[in-house]
């Protein structure tokens, strides 16, 4: 199947059934290509419409965002998980807020925090129609099985090869309908599990369908055992029934984010308490969780401390905060700390 014939068919097809109206699609403009595509990568978009919906509501445009605190862009991020790329945003929302225009050439884009080049390429040829091509995850589950294209996307080589069929693939015409298209393709027929590929409009070519293996494609990821962690969270309250958070550094897991005090283990957290004087009225081990990263296990076990002294210890500032637990969703937390107050919160007013 020649390129043209291949952009004729996709073009066809999202005529026919592509998705058109979905938030980002109305009022089109770069930052609203840039911020759909920054909260999509690896994230579907049903999770990402209503956390769209509210950036936008809270920040309508370069400006606003740029001009706020990264800490209401991270509560309104709280949950959507990958934090990185809200800092990101953040940061780059201030350089371009600072250049005074939106970037629209690839060399510029790529060179911004949290933009690679596959998102560059969505916002050049979405925003600026701009022949540029892409190769997110939708677009590589349709490329490795229309070419059948065997080894792990995230190898290199794998990967090098993928971008060389997207950009010979990727049209000059009608670019931004085109780029739509393949990642609609990929996240509503050629989807991971149980493919729709009699609706297809690449069936009659598509390699991996021709050798009856679409589930073959893409390679897997190699398996590996993720290791276990273990921490003890600390949820002191103190008289005024309020829970002492602190404010994680600005890089790593959960960088920037509100979360509880954390320590090595049950009996480090009741020491701590110890050392700052801080008269333990009540206190409770709370059953142990697991949250999952992408490249280990969490197993956390929260300690619920009562405290009936007043405490008045130094805590540093802008670091450390006070707060009821009912206002929690005034804060940019980490998920599972969210959840863990929010089910706290009826017996800790």
């Amino acid at each position: 199947m020649s390129p043209s014939a291949f952009q004729q068919n996709i073009l066809a097809w999202f005529d026919q059934y592509g998705r058109k109206d979905l938030p980002w699609q109305k009022d089109l403009s770069p930052y609203r290509v840039w911020l759909s595509e920054t909260m999509l990568q690896q994230t579907q978009v049903a999770t990402v419409i209503p956390y769209f919906n509210a950036f936008i509501e809270k920040f309508p445009d370069i400006e606003s965002l740029a001009n706020a605190p990264v800490d209401e862009v991270l509560h309104l991020w709280s949950g959507l998980g990958y934090y990185a790329r809200a800092r990101n945003l953040h940061k780059t929302a201030q350089l371009i807020a600072e250049q005074g225009s939106f970037p629209n050439t690839l060399d510029e884009l790529v060179k911004l925090p949290g933009i690679g080049l596959s998102t560059a390429g969505a916002i050049l040829s979405i925003a600026f129609n701009k022949s540029h091509p892409i190769l997110d995850g939708n677009v590589k589950r349709v490329l490795t099985r229309f070419r059948a294209v065997s080894g792990w996307p995230g190898n290199t080589a794998v990967n090098k090869e993928l971008w060389t069929i997207s950009a010979k693939l990727t049209p000059i015409a009608r670019v931004a309908d085109y780029t739509q298209a393949m990642m609609d393709l990929g996240a509503t027929l050629c989807t991971r599990g149980k493919p729709a590929c009699g609706a297809c409009p690449l069936k009659d070519n598509c390699l991996a369908r021709l050798a009856d293996n679409v589930s073959a494609f893409p390679t897997p990821k190699p398996t590996k055992i993720l290791p276990v962690k273990q921490t003890t969270f600390l949820l002191l309250r103190n008289a005024d029934s309020r829970i002492m958070l602190e404010k994680r550094p600005p890089t790593g897991i959960w960088g920037g984010l509100w979360s509880l005090p954390e320590f090595n283990s049950v009996k480090a957290a009741n020491d701590w308490c110890l050392s700052k004087n801080i008269h333990i009225a009540d206190r409770q081990t709370l059953p142990t969780k697991r949250h999952t990263f992408s490249h280990y296990h969490l197993d956390y076990t929260p300690l619920l401390i009562k405290a009936d002294n007043p405490i008045n210890f130094v805590m540093e500032a802008d670091q450390t905060v006070w707060y009821k637990a009912e206002h929690v969703n005034q804060l940019g937390l980490a998920a599972p700390i969210k959840l863990l107050l929010q089910q706290l919160n009826m017996g800790i007013k």
